[in-house]
């Protein structure tokens, strides 16, 4: 393919010298006419290990060149690969100038460049931007007036994962390849494109491509926090916090794994939230700061009272509550972010009534029976046997459950609303009417 690559930084750089190493015939575009000299004569213009070698490679094969003209970098490509710095404004926005300057270069391009023999043309966003950019900048750029004629576009996002100081390495080793568009004469030209990654494209929307570099990011930023944050506490204990985050790493089932990492209700139980006061209180007696873990804290609180919020401010009193327990498959109802909610909605004059295809006072005992006790005292009152008789009369329904009972139930007699607190409640019944998820459109 010739595939036009706009800005020459860190990521352009590698993309550009990597996608030439396979046979592309690529063309670098950049304002600075020093790092498109460097490019031209075989020299990298940013430091990474093994990119040196791959430039001088690639341009002395003659599939590596580089421009300031994007006329020339335009000319018959098949795509065009949008690296340009998106820097911090001074309130934490994205600057998103040097891709419109990119993009309308490109528009304006089209209009005295000859298109490809197919006569269409990918637009594709790499570089880091937030959701909503493709469909309200990149699209529209081309959507708002006729194209020239022989040309045809398509736009999609695929962020890159390259790690400064491994990015040569990061390109033809990528975690994953993520492509979001809408168009699939796209996700045919960047299938071909990376065949040689031997890698399956994951497609989703664009918003969700886009979004996806920002929960990665601040993923990586959060572990380092939270190492920092384990080291502070344990180092006045006499622990050695890397002996300890050396088997943290070990679990591959719950440390470092998909586990917990899905959008929901907030976390409870007599385990995660008890833990966590205690480092909290190791911290503040020998005063040291841990906003992070202190953060986890409010934030789960958070999560309780939005939902307290949303149903305020919604038409509906009269609540099923379908899920009791801090999670399925288990009576326990210490710390549940649902008793929890429950309290905060009776003491807010809902009419509650509530299911839990597991809870039974009667087989409540210890502690379990103690601090349900303390919390919603009329429990067995407002408990009810099936789905049904909760959802009896109720305008709407919290569901925390998807035990095949609720389901059932909810697809036989929906309610008005559906606040889907689970996330796995299924596509019959997102597809209600009334359904809407705590954390997430459908």
């Amino acid at each position: 393919m010739r595939i036009a690559i706009f800005g020459l930084g860190y990521v352009g750089t590698v993309t550009a010298a990597g996608l030439a190493s396979q046979g592309h015939d690529v063309c670098g575009v950049d304002v600075d006419e020093v790092k498109v000299d460097h490019v031209r004569s075989g020299r990298s213009p940013v430091v990474e290990p093994g990119i040196d070698k791959l430039v001088a490679t690639a341009v002395e094969n003659g599939n590596l060149t580089a421009t300031t003209d994007a006329l020339v970098a335009l000319e018959q490509a098949d795509v065009s690969l949008l690296c340009v710095g998106t820097p911090s404004k001074p309130q934490g926005g994205t600057d998103l100038t040097y891709l419109r300057r990119a993009l309308d270069d490109i528009r304006e391009g089209l209009a005295v460049t000859t298109p490809p023999a197919s006569g269409f043309h990918a637009i594709v966003v790499r570089s880091t931007v937030p959701p909503g950019t493709g469909d309200d900048l990149v699209r529209t750029t081309f959507a708002s007036r006729p194209l020239p004629a022989g040309w045809s576009v398509g736009t999609a996002m695929c962020p890159e994962f390259l790690r400064e100081g491994s990015g040569v390495t990061d390109f033809f080793n990528p975690p994953f390849v993520v492509l979001g568009t809408a168009d699939q004469r796209v996700t045919n030209l960047l299938t071909d494109m990376f065949s040689f990654l031997n890698r399956e494209i994951t497609l989703v929307d664009v918003r969700s491509a886009e979004a996806l570099k920002y929960a990665c990011n601040a993923f990586h930023a959060t572990k380092v926090a939270f190492a920092n944050e384990m080291a502070r506490i344990f180092r006045v204990y006499g622990v050695d916090s890397r002996e300890v985050m050396r088997v943290f790493r070990e679990d591959k089932v719950l440390n470092i794994s998909p586990a917990y990492l899905m959008p929901g209700f907030a976390f409870g139980g007599s385990c995660l939230p008890k833990d966590l006061r205690s480092l909290l209180d190791m911290a503040r007696v020998n005063a040291l700061d841990v906003p992070l873990l202190a953060g986890v804290a409010w934030s789960n609180d958070l999560v309780v009272a939005e939902v307290v919020d949303r149903l305020i401010a919604s038409p509906y009193r009269r609540i099923a509550m379908l899920g009791l327990s801090f999670k399925m498959n288990t009576d326990d109802l210490r710390e549940s972010p649902n008793v929890e909610l429950a309290e905060r909605l009776i003491g807010k004059g809902f009419e509650v009534k509530i299911y839990d295809p597991i809870v039974n006072p009667e087989r409540l005992i210890g502690s379990n029976l103690r601090y349900i006790e303390s919390r919603l005292p009329h429990l067995r009152r407002l408990l009810a046997g099936t789905p049904s008789e909760a959802m009896q009369g109720c305008e709407a329904a919290v569901v925390a459950t998807s035990d095949p009972s609720v389901l059932d139930e909810l697809c036989a007699a929906p309610p008005a609303w559906i606040l889907d607190l689970h996330g796995r409640l299924g596509a019959d019944i997102e597809r209600l009417p009334g359904y809407e998820g705590i954390g997430w459109a459908v």
